[in-house]
């Protein structure tokens, strides 16, 4: 962006809209900061109100060309510890330095190498950025919220322990229980394949939604037609009809 924005301003953008999460997996053909710099064109050229970027060079690159907010994260494992989403400091300074105004870290109650709060604190004070906290469950969200973060979001209940039986859909049964319990905006995130979801994710009560696979992911995008048309291949008994122009015997 080319201007810092002040909280206020930065939440009432969110507000209500779509954050469209422009990632790849490594190896991907869309792993490339100006492919995914693309998207982020796209989703804003569509309404997107903010774009959600993994790693330092793929925000710069986006930073470039959107004047929305931008929520960065940075995955790395640092064993032993099982959080992965912007673990420590020095990847919150990576993320802001490239331009993000939102830095996104795992809130869940899990061993991690930096106390969540300190965290928290250090991105506030010392980098002038906003906090969302990555939750998996209600009692995650309580505590980021107790620890000071901004926002709070659902961005991890289906990838923990004790959350992965929930792996169907977003989980607005954890967004209804924040927003009733946190005066803070919460974010509903996480598997939202259709626009009805991401709809009745604002009437469970969050503030925004998070939408990345069914919109950035090409390879997911079409592996859904793909199994489809795969499924109606074992389930027809007739052949395909043959065009009335081509002739018996025709390949």
């Amino acid at each position: 962006m080319t201007a810092r924005m002040t909280k206020d301003a930065i939440l009432e953008a969110l507000r209500g809209g779509l954050i469209v999460s422009c990632q790849a997996d490594a190896g991907s053909p869309t792993d490339d900061p100006q492919i995914l710099a693309a998207f982020a064109q796209c989703a804003v050229a569509a309404g997107a109100v903010a774009i959600r970027a993994n790693y330092g060079r793929n925000i710069t690159a986006i930073a470039k060309v959107v004047q929305v907010p931008i929520i960065g994260i940075k995955k790395r494992n640092v064993p032993p510890w099982p959080v992965y989403i912007t673990p420590e400091l020095a990847d919150a300074e990576e993320v802001v330095q490239a331009g993000a105004t939102i830095v996104a870290a795992d809130a869940t109650h899990r061993p991690r190498p930096v106390p969540f709060a300190r965290l928290v604190q250090a991105i506030q004070q010392d980098l002038g950025a906003l906090v969302m906290a990555d939750c998996a469950t209600l009692e995650d969200g309580l505590a980021a919220a107790e620890a000071g973060a901004d926002l709070v979001a659902t961005t991890m209940s289906g990838y923990t322990e004790d959350t992965a039986h929930l792996r169907t859909g977003p989980d607005l049964d954890l967004v209804a229980a924040l927003a009733q319990r946190l005066d803070r905006p919460v974010i509903c995130e996480g598997r939202i394949h259709h626009p009805d979801e991401a709809r009745a994710a604002l009437e469970a009560g969050a503030f925004a939604v998070v939408v990345g696979t069914a919109i950035t992911s090409p390879t997911w995008i079409a592996r859904q037609f793909v199994d489809a048309l795969s499924h109606g291949r074992r389930t027809h008994s007739l052949p395909f009809p043959r065009s009335k122009e081509a002739p018996e015997g025709s390949p």
